[in-house]
């Protein structure tokens, strides 16, 4: 390391005082924020040798801008999704409806009636209208909303089963993201957990059994979310579980993890469980969420529990959960059960369209390759899937990331891919944006 270098770095009012940076619109403690991380950075890169020499005053000054200008955005921001994988836990899971969105940003900014009562003058109870919504869909007596999914079994533990033993099947008692563990749950719940069966294979004689001795006074049943157990395997299904519990006159819970109005698994589930739960912004393609539904008097007890208060959802995404749940009363497509309902011949013409427009650009061709649903919702499912297969993959993929909205695709065999399942509208023109850009600038 050369000291002289380090005596040579500029001040930061020297910097400051460049025309570009003197002149700029952003505020003046962020583009000093901005400077002194640049002067820093280089200061040590400096000390770890990695700078042989320093950036001349110009490149210094554009750096400091460019920093500035980040600095001034959320950090939070929207990406192009062009993964193939439709709800992709690290991007945010489901991309709202327009109905939803607008309802949310209706909700945002100003006053609502949250809980309110208008025709009558009164306070109200928050979520009323969505959750009626909940039962009109799914034909349950009672609906409740909280905050995510992993509220919802934590309440529904802690208010219908602390002190009592819960049966699982070992094949059921699992981890996923974030280290939301089953046999932790329900430990923190106050209920004992009473594992039955083994890992791949569980009977409805094996709940029986350890109701009959005592062990468990309800029955909880999991879904895998995130992996699958397959081979010589066997599981009690919720009609056979749903059965042994109103013969022993024990609660049936069961985690559905994901589920959208309509379906064969959320029918079942009504019909036979107590209460079920799963996630908003998965299958139903809302907000983040965690939806309770089962019989009247226990999500009456739910909704009374004390905890019910600390998990309850904010206003922001109760107004996105209704406005999803009325696109689903209506019959329009929320953006994931399009994503998913989207016929192989459409995906081809899509990104045939796409490698058409990118390859002028940057050599491209269209591939077939395969997507996934994500979010644990169906685990070991592929989509069947068309992309745009772009080159040089590496430096492609670190252009995209950068660019002004960051582009995220997936590299394989050599290849930048380019999913078109999951792009939304506009995301092509903002991908062509971003490679001409690209163009230019290349050597």
């Amino acid at each position: 390391m050369n000291p002289e270098l380090l005596r040579r770095l500029p001040k930061m009012d020297l910097l400051l005082a460049r025309p570009a940076l003197a002149g700029s619109p952003l505020p003046y403690p962020l583009r000093r924020l901005a400077a002194r991380q640049v002067l820093e950075g280089c200061r040590r890169d400096l000390l770890a040798g990695e700078l042989e020499d320093l950036p001349a005053l110009e490149a210094l000054e554009e750096a400091v801008l460019r920093l500035a200008e980040r600095l001034s955005r959320p950090a939070l921001g929207r990406v192009v999704n062009a993964t193939g994988v439709v709800l992709h836990t690290n991007l945010g899971r489901a991309p709202l409806s327009q109905r939803a969105a607008e309802a949310a940003a209706q909700a945002a900014r100003g006053y609502s009636n949250l809980e309110y009562d208008l025709p009558n003058r009164r306070r109200g109870r928050r979520g009323a209208a969505a959750e009626a919504l909940l039962r009109a869909l799914t034909g349950a007596e009672g609906a409740l909303a909280v905050n995510n999914n992993a509220a919802a079994v934590f309440l529904l533990l802690s208010a219908l089963a602390a002190g009592r033993g819960v049966a699982v099947s070992r094949g059921e008692l699992v981890e996923i993201g974030g280290g939301f563990r089953v046999p932790d749950i329900l430990s923190r719940s106050g209920a004992r957990l009473a594992e039955v069966g083994t890992t791949n294979r569980t009977r409805p004689a094996d709940y029986a059994a350890a109701l009959d001795a005592g062990d468990a006074q309800a029955i909880l049943k999991v879904h895998p979310s995130n992996f699958r157990v397959v081979g010589f395997t066997q599981s009690a299904s919720l009609p056979e579980l749903g059965e042994l519990a109103r013969d022993r006159g024990v609660p049936l819970f069961c985690d559905l993890g994901s589920a959208a109005p309509g379906s064969p698994e959320l029918r079942e589930a009504v019909e036979w469980a107590d209460v079920v739960c799963f996630s908003g912004d998965k299958l139903l393609g809302g907000p983040q969420a965690g939806i309770l539904l089962g019989k009247g008097p226990l999500i009456d007890r739910l909704r009374a529990d004390p905890l019910s208060r600390a998990l309850r959802i904010d206003k922001l995404s109760l107004a996105a959960l209704e406005g999803t749940l009325l696109d689903w009363r209506d019959g329009t497509a929320v953006p994931v059960a399009a994503m998913l309902a989207a016929p192989p011949a459409e995906l081809r013409r899509r990104a045939e369209a796409l490698a058409e427009a990118l390859s002028p650009l940057c050599p491209c061709a269209v591939v077939e390759t395969q997507g996934e649903v994500g979010g644990g919702a169906l685990p070991g499912e592929a989509l069947p899937a068309w992309a745009a297969a772009l080159e040089p993959a590496e430096a492609l993929d670190a252009w995209f990331r950068g660019w002004r909205t960051p582009i995220l695709g997936r590299i394989h065999r050599g290849r930048l891919l380019l999913d078109v399942r999951t792009l939304l509208p506009g995301d092509e023109d903002e991908i062509a944006a971003a490679l001409a850009a690209w163009r230019e600038g290349a050597p």
